[in-house]
């Protein structure tokens, strides 16, 4: 008995030995090139877990013998799943690889407060969309292409025969949206017509953007908002990249970019992008080509220097030049345009552009941290819209002096800035004589904004103020204040209040007077247009098992005073003036980012916005209406799959735009008069869908792609012409021709392949 009760004490002393070891888990969590600082780590089904720390390190102390699910999770990046064997005291896993999220839930920004920080960490809510997502998706020539996937943003047509487009944000006018490269202003009044096209999508590393008044660091044009382009580093690109891809409407784009290292610290990257359309589709039969014929090539080279302690030293030169046309088939076919450019007899419209910039940024080498953003951009545009001229030049010069300190909890940033613009054109806008238009004008200013940590990772304060002097108008003030609270570690409230203003160059930012046959009238001296602006902003990010995501959830109202609004309700007459009352917009947008455990990832948006004046009538009485071409609601979506064995990707994206208000158009009878009844001026709802699969071949280094653009085939339903049929008169020169009724593409279905193929790295 008491050698049977002794055996099984044994026993049993045995097992608790044998089963109840434990031991220790380490590793690091690494993107592949650099750690992944405070990355979550646990083992599922356990409540063993842990954070890395700064350097991506992390440690699992006390871990039972046995097989695991290694779960590591960070914001950004796909969740890493791997099955563990812990069978020793200590199990080394090394450096584990997290893929990068394309839904980009928390990229390094730029333009949020002119300084790099995260998405996660800026008081200032920032919509990202990189590179790797537009490839997967739709394969965008350009930047007007590629933001139709961003929610609250959209195209506008402003041309029916040239299909001159803008950005919108939020309901606002194009020229109400600040575009920068790399955080530099470069696109004024008159590239803001053309201009957005000449930057291809294969600069673009990815695009930021913030809706809402930026004038406090931007100045004026930042009334809706900031696009930043962010260029891509020349450290990170393949020696060689090229893309070519063409359509089945007669398109064909492509670009090749060369990247090298010159010594131990310099980096080149050089490119080329081109595109070429030359065919002439007429499907709605207006006599009008569908969309517009081009030529168009940019060329571009970025240098980055490595310096000690992480200062920047960059430079990026781009020369841009496009020849765009359209017209009737006489105008457009064999090139005819070359030699009767201008006729007074064969409607047509041609536009040259030339196009050069310089921008960067340095660090100085001091112990305090200062650096300079600056820009130069040039512009010629030799253009001709029926038998009317418009030869118009700008030169802008750009600099900013950047001061940034931290104090305690105070990150302090104070600026000086100026601005030279120079522009001239051939109209009677900028007569001196006429009008005293100045055409050099100098604005200095300069901006102080501090962004304070009330609570130490619950509650920030972003509070700045910018003070401008401009010639006409004298000194603005733009006041900002913004805020950031985290309730919870991954839920995040934001507010942002302040004022922006808006200095209008008129002749540039209005297409409508130059081309079709409306006169101009200006009421009144135009005065600079102000806003009041307040919006705020949930987002929560979440994890379900292995999948992650976000949810946004955005209010904003915006008020104008001084607006200046196009009225065309008088036939063949655009007026111009500062509206008596007041213009405003306000909505909500919500949008949802999730990739699954299974491999699909997915963007879900909508927007729900109304944008008004108020003005007061002949009687004195207010009265609202809609501000023209902006829409009632927008949706965007798009979900990729990913067949992992065979290395196919599957996309399906798709815009979906509510009704909008329409100018007050009317077609002619069969002897050229007006009828008494005008064109709808409310659209209806359309519906534009893009398929894509691209295969991936690493062997070679080559991606091939395919897809099928706008599967529906949708079209604007009208001509965006009027008074095409005017008997009186050749096609496009009665006084009663109408160009602006464009609201929706024409360009139909079409079906496009492409290949990227790349050499090193």
């Amino acid at each position: 008995m008491i050698l049977r009760n002794t055996i099984l004490l044994i026993f049993v002393l045995f097992s608790s030995v044998a089963f109840g070891q434990e031991g220790t888990i380490v590793g690091t969590a690494n993107d592949g090139s650099n750690s992944i600082p405070f990355a979550n780590v646990v083992l599922k089904g356990t409540t063993i877990g842990t954070s890395a720390n700064e350097n991506g390190d992390f440690e699992l102390k006390n871990v039972p013998f046995g097989n695991y699910q290694l779960q590591i999770s960070s914001v950004g990046f796909v969740p890493f799943s791997q099955k563990k064997e812990l069978k020793s005291g200590l199990l080394k896993l090394g450096k584990l690889t997290l893929a990068r999220s394309v839904l980009g839930l928390d990229e390094v920004v730029v333009t949020g407060t002119m300084k790099e920080t995260f998405v996660s960490a800026s008081p200032i809510k920032i919509d990202v969309i990189t590179h790797a997502f537009l490839e997967q998706t739709t394969t965008p020539t350009n930047l007007v292409e590629a933001i139709t996937l961003i929610n609250g943003v959209e195209e506008v047509v402003g041309c029916g025969v040239c299909f001159t487009n803008s950005i919108s944000i939020n309901g606002l006018p194009g020229p109400y949206t600040a575009i920068l490269v790399d955080g530099s202003p470069l696109y004024g009044n008159l590239a803001s017509v053309y201009g957005l096209n000449s930057i291809p999508a294969s600069m673009i590393e990815r695009m930021e953007v913030i809706k809402g008044p930026n004038s406090t660091l931007y100045g004026s044009e930042a009334v809706a908002g900031v696009i930043n382009i962010i260029t891509k580093h020349p450290k990170d690109q393949p020696l060689v990249a090229v893309n070519l891809k063409g359509t089945t409407h007669g398109e064909v784009f492509g670009d090749i970019a060369i990247s090298n290292q010159i010594g131990k610290k310099l980096f080149v990257s050089s490119g080329v992008s081109g595109a070429y359309v030359d065919v002439y589709h007429d499907d709605n039969k207006d006599g009008f080509g569908d969309f517009i014929a081009l030529d168009r090539v940019s060329v571009f080279s970025k240098w980055q220097l490595e310096r000690k302690e992480r200062r920047r030293a960059s430079l990026m030169v781009k020369y841009y030049y496009e020849d765009r046309r359209n017209g009737v088939p006489e105008f457009v076919k064999n090139r005819a345009y070359r030699s009767i450019r201008g006729n007074d007899s064969i409607y047509g419209e041609s536009i040259y552009t030339h196009r050069a910039e310089v921008f960067g940024t340095y660090d100085l080498p001091t112990t305090e941290r200062f650096w300079i953003d600056y820009s130069f951009s040039y512009h010629d545009q030799n253009s001709v819209y029926g038998s009317n001229f418009y030869i118009a030049q700008q030169y802008i010069g750009f600099g900013n002096f950047i001061w940034n300190r931290k104090f305690g909890r105070n990150d302090l940033l104070a600026g000086l800035t100026g601005r030279y613009q120079w522009y001239d054109d051939n109209t009677v806008a900028t007569s001196d004589s006429v009008t005293g238009f100045t055409k050099g004008q100098i604005t200095p200013g300069l901006f102080v904004q501090d962004d304070w940590e009330a609570i130490k990772e619950k509650l920030s304060v972003l509070g700045g103020v910018r003070l401008d002097y401009y010639q006409a108008h004298g000194p603005i003030v733009s006041p900002r204040l913004s805020f950031k609270y985290k309730p919870a570690k991954w839920t995040t409230i934001r507010g942002n209040f302040g004022t922006g203003f808006k200095v209008v160059n008129l002749f540039t930012e209005d297409h409508a007077f130059i081309t079709g046959q409306r006169e101009v009238v200006i009421e009144n001296e135009l005065k600079p247009e102000r806003s009041f602006n307040g919006s705020v902003n949930f987002n929560h990010i979440f994890t379900i098992g292995n999948s992650q995501g976000s949810v946004d959830v955005d209010g904003f109202y915006t008020h104008f005073t001084n607006k200046i609004i196009p009225d065309y309700a008088t036939e063949g007459q655009i007026i111009y003036e500062n509206t008596g009352g007041f213009a405003s917009t306000w909505g909500v947008s919500a949008s949802i980012n999730h990739e699954f455990k299974f491999p699909l990832r997915s963007k879900v948006g909508f927007t729900f916005q109304r944008a008004t004046e108020t003005e007061p009538d002949e009687l004195g009485v207010m009265r609202t209406t809609p501000i023209l071409f902006a829409s009632d609601w927008t949706g965007v979506f798009s979900f990729v799959y990913t067949l992992r064995k065979w290395k196919l990707d599957f996309a399906y994206s798709a815009n979906i735009t509510g009704p909008m208000q329409l100018p007050e158009i009317y077609d002619l009878d069969e002897n050229g008069e007006a009828l008494s009844t005008p064109r709808p001026t409310r659209s209806k709802p359309f519906y534009l869908d893009n398929l894509q699969i691209t295969k991936d071949i690493p062997k070679i280094n080559l991606k091939v792609y395919v897809g099928l653009e706008n599967i529906m085939g949708y079209r604007q339903p009208v001509s965006p012409l009027s008074g095409t049929n005017d008997p009186n008169y050749a096609v496009g020169f009665s006084p009663k021709f109408d160009t602006s009724y464009a609201y929706a593409p024409l360009h139909g279905r079409e079906i496009y392949v492409g290949v990227r193929w790349f050499v090193g790295r």
